[in-house]
Protein backbone atom coordinates (compact mmCIF):
# COMPACT_ATOMS: atom_id res chain seq x y z
CA UNK A 1 0.00 0.00 0.00
CA UNK A 2 1.45 3.09 -1.07
CA UNK A 3 1.20 6.47 0.80
CA UNK A 4 -0.61 9.45 -0.29
CA UNK A 5 1.21 12.52 -0.15
CA UNK A 6 -1.66 14.87 -1.47
CA UNK A 7 -4.78 16.15 -0.03
CA UNK A 8 -7.32 15.04 -3.34
CA UNK A 9 -9.01 11.82 -3.35
CA UNK A 10 -8.30 9.24 -6.29
CA UNK A 11 -11.63 7.49 -6.48
CA UNK A 12 -11.41 3.77 -7.05
CA UNK A 13 -13.09 2.04 -9.96
CA UNK A 14 -16.36 1.56 -9.03
CA UNK A 15 -19.39 -0.21 -11.84
CA UNK A 16 -21.81 2.15 -10.08
CA UNK A 17 -22.03 4.87 -12.83
CA UNK A 18 -22.60 2.36 -15.72
CA UNK A 19 -24.66 0.52 -14.07
CA UNK A 20 -26.95 3.30 -12.57
CA UNK A 21 -26.77 5.27 -16.55
CA UNK A 22 -28.76 1.88 -17.81
CA UNK A 23 -30.87 2.00 -14.88
CA UNK A 24 -31.65 5.53 -15.40
CA UNK A 25 -32.23 5.10 -19.30
CA UNK A 26 -34.47 2.00 -18.41
CA UNK A 27 -36.23 4.61 -16.09
CA UNK A 28 -37.28 7.19 -19.01
CA UNK A 29 -38.16 4.85 -21.73
CA UNK A 30 -40.73 3.50 -19.18
CA UNK A 31 -42.32 6.94 -18.26
CA UNK A 32 -42.06 7.38 -22.12
CA UNK A 33 -43.80 4.13 -22.86
CA UNK A 34 -45.93 4.31 -19.81
CA UNK A 35 -47.24 8.15 -20.66
CA UNK A 36 -47.91 6.66 -24.47
CA UNK A 37 -50.15 3.91 -23.25
CA UNK A 38 -47.73 1.00 -24.40
CA UNK A 39 -48.12 -2.50 -22.99
CA UNK A 40 -45.55 -3.29 -20.28
CA UNK A 41 -45.00 0.68 -20.12
CA UNK A 42 -45.60 0.83 -16.35
CA UNK A 43 -44.16 -1.92 -15.65
CA UNK A 44 -40.74 -0.85 -17.04
CA UNK A 45 -41.24 2.30 -15.09
CA UNK A 46 -41.89 0.79 -12.17
CA UNK A 47 -38.82 -1.50 -12.54
CA UNK A 48 -36.67 1.50 -13.58
CA UNK A 49 -37.51 2.77 -10.65
CA UNK A 50 -36.45 0.10 -8.38
CA UNK A 51 -33.23 -0.92 -9.74
CA UNK A 52 -32.19 2.92 -10.26
CA UNK A 53 -33.05 3.23 -6.27
CA UNK A 54 -30.92 -0.33 -5.75
CA UNK A 55 -28.14 1.03 -7.52
CA UNK A 56 -27.94 4.92 -6.59
CA UNK A 57 -28.10 3.74 -3.40
CA UNK A 58 -25.21 1.44 -3.29
CA UNK A 59 -23.21 4.02 -5.19
CA UNK A 60 -24.36 7.07 -2.08
CA UNK A 61 -23.37 3.64 0.60
CA UNK A 62 -19.72 3.73 -0.93
CA UNK A 63 -19.36 7.64 -1.10
CA UNK A 64 -20.84 7.56 2.57
CA UNK A 65 -18.28 5.23 3.42
CA UNK A 66 -15.68 7.11 2.08
CA UNK A 67 -16.38 10.15 3.70
CA UNK A 68 -17.13 8.95 7.70
CA UNK A 69 -14.93 5.44 7.88
CA UNK A 70 -11.95 6.19 5.34
CA UNK A 71 -11.68 9.93 5.64
CA UNK A 72 -10.80 10.37 1.79
CA UNK A 73 -12.97 13.70 1.55
CA UNK A 74 -10.65 16.44 3.45
CA UNK A 75 -11.00 19.72 3.56
CA UNK A 76 -9.66 20.01 -0.15
CA UNK A 77 -11.72 17.34 -1.66
CA UNK A 78 -15.05 19.25 -0.14
CA UNK A 79 -14.66 22.18 -1.79
CA UNK A 80 -14.51 20.04 -5.10
CA UNK A 81 -17.76 18.45 -3.48
CA UNK A 82 -19.58 21.84 -2.97
CA UNK A 83 -18.71 23.36 -6.27
CA UNK A 84 -19.43 19.88 -7.96
CA UNK A 85 -22.97 20.32 -6.27
CA UNK A 86 -23.51 24.66 -6.58
CA UNK A 87 -22.96 23.17 -10.43
CA UNK A 88 -25.88 20.68 -10.26
CA UNK A 89 -28.28 23.15 -8.47
CA UNK A 90 -27.46 25.49 -11.22
CA UNK A 91 -28.11 23.14 -13.61
CA UNK A 92 -31.66 22.47 -12.18
CA UNK A 93 -32.08 25.54 -12.39
CA UNK A 94 -31.72 25.67 -15.99
CA UNK A 95 -34.27 23.03 -16.34
CA UNK A 96 -36.77 24.97 -14.91
CA UNK A 97 -35.53 28.00 -16.99
CA UNK A 98 -36.75 25.83 -19.54
CA UNK A 99 -40.09 24.81 -18.32
CA UNK A 100 -40.88 28.68 -17.45
CA UNK A 101 -39.98 29.66 -20.81
CA UNK A 102 -42.52 27.00 -22.51
CA UNK A 103 -45.20 28.60 -19.52
CA UNK A 104 -44.71 32.04 -20.85
CA UNK A 105 -44.19 31.28 -24.61
CA UNK A 106 -48.20 30.40 -24.31
CA UNK A 107 -49.54 32.43 -21.82
CA UNK A 108 -47.62 36.19 -22.57
CA UNK A 109 -49.13 35.55 -26.23
CA UNK A 110 -51.89 32.62 -26.30
CA UNK A 111 -52.77 31.88 -29.67
CA UNK A 112 -56.06 31.13 -31.60
CA UNK A 113 -56.31 27.65 -31.16
CA UNK A 114 -56.75 28.35 -27.36
CA UNK A 115 -59.35 30.99 -27.55
CA UNK A 116 -56.49 33.98 -27.63
CA UNK A 117 -56.91 34.14 -23.64
CA UNK A 118 -54.55 32.61 -20.94
CA UNK A 119 -56.10 30.48 -18.73
CA UNK A 120 -57.63 28.85 -22.60
CA UNK A 121 -61.17 28.64 -22.78
CA UNK A 122 -62.93 25.87 -21.06
CA UNK A 123 -60.31 25.24 -18.86
CA UNK A 124 -61.19 25.78 -15.09
CA UNK A 125 -58.35 26.57 -12.80
CA UNK A 126 -57.46 25.48 -9.12
CA UNK A 127 -58.21 28.21 -6.31
CA UNK A 128 -55.09 29.77 -5.53
CA UNK A 129 -55.87 30.39 -1.94
CA UNK A 130 -56.45 26.91 -1.40
CA UNK A 131 -54.04 24.03 -1.02
CA UNK A 132 -51.53 26.08 -3.40
CA UNK A 133 -51.47 28.62 -0.74
CA UNK A 134 -51.34 25.82 2.29
CA UNK A 135 -48.09 24.16 0.68
CA UNK A 136 -46.44 27.58 0.22
CA UNK A 137 -46.87 28.24 4.04
CA UNK A 138 -45.64 24.35 4.23
CA UNK A 139 -42.54 24.89 2.65
CA UNK A 140 -41.58 27.94 3.88
CA UNK A 141 -41.60 26.60 7.31
CA UNK A 142 -39.75 23.61 6.31
CA UNK A 143 -37.72 25.89 5.64
CA UNK A 144 -37.40 27.90 8.76
CA UNK A 145 -36.95 24.50 10.30
CA UNK A 146 -34.32 22.74 8.41
CA UNK A 147 -32.26 26.30 8.82
CA UNK A 148 -32.84 25.35 12.75
CA UNK A 149 -31.58 22.16 12.64
CA UNK A 150 -28.53 23.21 10.64
CA UNK A 151 -27.50 25.86 12.97
CA UNK A 152 -28.41 23.19 15.87
CA UNK A 153 -25.78 20.59 14.40
CA UNK A 154 -23.47 23.18 14.21
CA UNK A 155 -23.44 24.00 17.67
CA UNK A 156 -23.27 20.92 18.34
CA UNK A 157 -27.29 20.43 19.71
CA UNK A 158 -27.75 16.66 18.16
CA UNK A 159 -30.67 16.60 19.86
CA UNK A 160 -32.27 19.73 18.36
CA UNK A 161 -31.31 19.21 15.45
CA UNK A 162 -32.95 15.90 15.13
CA UNK A 163 -36.07 17.02 16.14
CA UNK A 164 -36.34 19.69 13.69
CA UNK A 165 -35.18 17.50 10.49
CA UNK A 166 -38.00 15.37 12.12
CA UNK A 167 -40.46 18.34 11.79
CA UNK A 168 -38.99 19.21 8.30
CA UNK A 169 -39.82 15.54 6.98
CA UNK A 170 -43.34 15.70 8.13
CA UNK A 171 -43.81 18.80 6.32
CA UNK A 172 -42.50 17.70 3.08
CA UNK A 173 -44.28 14.69 3.25
CA UNK A 174 -47.46 16.58 4.63
CA UNK A 175 -46.50 18.79 0.85
CA UNK A 176 -46.10 15.31 -1.15
CA UNK A 177 -50.15 14.20 0.12
CA UNK A 178 -51.59 17.55 -0.45
CA UNK A 179 -50.17 17.85 -3.98
CA UNK A 180 -51.55 13.91 -4.89
CA UNK A 181 -54.69 15.43 -3.53
CA UNK A 182 -54.69 18.44 -5.52
CA UNK A 183 -53.90 16.34 -8.88
CA UNK A 184 -56.67 13.98 -7.85
CA UNK A 185 -59.51 16.21 -7.49
CA UNK A 186 -58.41 18.83 -10.21
CA UNK A 187 -61.01 19.74 -12.88
CA UNK A 188 -58.43 19.26 -15.82
CA UNK A 189 -55.61 16.95 -16.75
CA UNK A 190 -52.13 17.25 -18.77
CA UNK A 191 -54.03 16.39 -21.85
CA UNK A 192 -56.15 19.46 -21.39
CA UNK A 193 -54.35 22.27 -24.14
CA UNK A 194 -51.26 23.69 -23.15
CA UNK A 195 -52.29 24.69 -19.56
CA UNK A 196 -52.71 21.23 -18.28
CA UNK A 197 -49.70 20.43 -20.14
CA UNK A 198 -47.40 22.81 -18.44
CA UNK A 199 -48.98 23.07 -15.46
CA UNK A 200 -48.61 19.29 -14.75
CA UNK A 201 -45.03 19.80 -15.78
CA UNK A 202 -43.98 22.25 -13.38
CA UNK A 203 -45.74 21.21 -10.72
CA UNK A 204 -44.97 18.00 -11.16
CA UNK A 205 -41.31 18.36 -11.83
CA UNK A 206 -41.65 20.46 -8.66
CA UNK A 207 -42.95 17.46 -6.46
CA UNK A 208 -40.31 15.06 -7.93
CA UNK A 209 -38.14 17.32 -6.89
CA UNK A 210 -39.25 17.26 -3.05
CA UNK A 211 -39.67 13.53 -2.94
CA UNK A 212 -35.97 13.55 -4.01
CA UNK A 213 -35.07 16.42 -1.30
CA UNK A 214 -37.73 14.44 1.11
CA UNK A 215 -35.18 11.09 0.66
CA UNK A 216 -32.33 13.44 0.78
CA UNK A 217 -33.33 14.93 4.25
CA UNK A 218 -34.39 10.96 5.52
CA UNK A 219 -30.91 9.86 4.75
CA UNK A 220 -29.24 12.72 6.03
CA UNK A 221 -31.49 11.82 10.17
CA UNK A 222 -30.49 8.48 9.62
CA UNK A 223 -26.72 9.83 9.11
CA UNK A 224 -27.19 11.93 12.04
CA UNK A 225 -28.83 9.15 14.54
CA UNK A 226 -25.65 6.85 13.53
CA UNK A 227 -23.16 9.83 14.87
CA UNK A 228 -21.91 10.40 11.23
CA UNK A 229 -22.08 14.27 11.27
CA UNK A 230 -19.89 16.16 13.29
CA UNK A 231 -19.62 20.21 14.29
CA UNK A 232 -16.63 20.62 11.64
CA UNK A 233 -17.69 17.48 9.28
CA UNK A 234 -21.23 17.35 7.83
CA UNK A 235 -21.07 18.43 3.96
CA UNK A 236 -24.15 15.88 3.46
CA UNK A 237 -26.31 17.62 4.99
CA UNK A 238 -25.36 21.10 4.09
CA UNK A 239 -25.83 20.00 0.31
CA UNK A 240 -29.33 18.92 1.64
CA UNK A 241 -30.50 21.73 2.71
CA UNK A 242 -28.94 23.84 -0.14
CA UNK A 243 -30.88 21.46 -2.46
CA UNK A 244 -34.36 22.24 -0.43
CA UNK A 245 -33.72 25.86 -0.06
CA UNK A 246 -33.24 25.82 -3.75
CA UNK A 247 -36.85 23.70 -4.14
CA UNK A 248 -38.37 26.55 -1.89
CA UNK A 249 -37.54 29.24 -4.02
CA UNK A 250 -39.01 27.14 -6.93
CA UNK A 251 -41.77 26.73 -5.04
CA UNK A 252 -42.63 30.47 -4.81
CA UNK A 253 -41.90 31.04 -8.68
CA UNK A 254 -44.77 28.33 -9.61
CA UNK A 255 -47.02 29.63 -6.77
CA UNK A 256 -46.83 33.18 -8.10
CA UNK A 257 -46.76 32.38 -11.79
CA UNK A 258 -48.86 29.33 -12.49
CA UNK A 259 -51.71 29.46 -9.46
CA UNK A 260 -51.76 33.30 -8.78
CA UNK A 261 -50.96 34.75 -12.51
CA UNK A 262 -53.39 32.26 -14.04
CA UNK A 263 -56.42 33.18 -12.44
Amino acid sequence: MSLQFHKFHLVSQSPWPLYASASVLTLALGLVLSMHGFAGGFKTLIFGFLITSFFASLWWRDVVRESTFEGCHTKKVQQGLRLGFILFIVSETMLFVSLFWAFFHSSLAPGIEIGGVWPPNGVVTLNTWGIPLLNTYILLLSGATLTYAHYSLVLGDLLKTVNSLLVTLFLALFFLLLQAYEYKTAPFDISDSVYGSTFYLLTGFHGLHVLVGFLFLFVCFYRLTSYHFTKEHHLGFEAAAWYWHFVDVIWLLVFLLVYYYSN
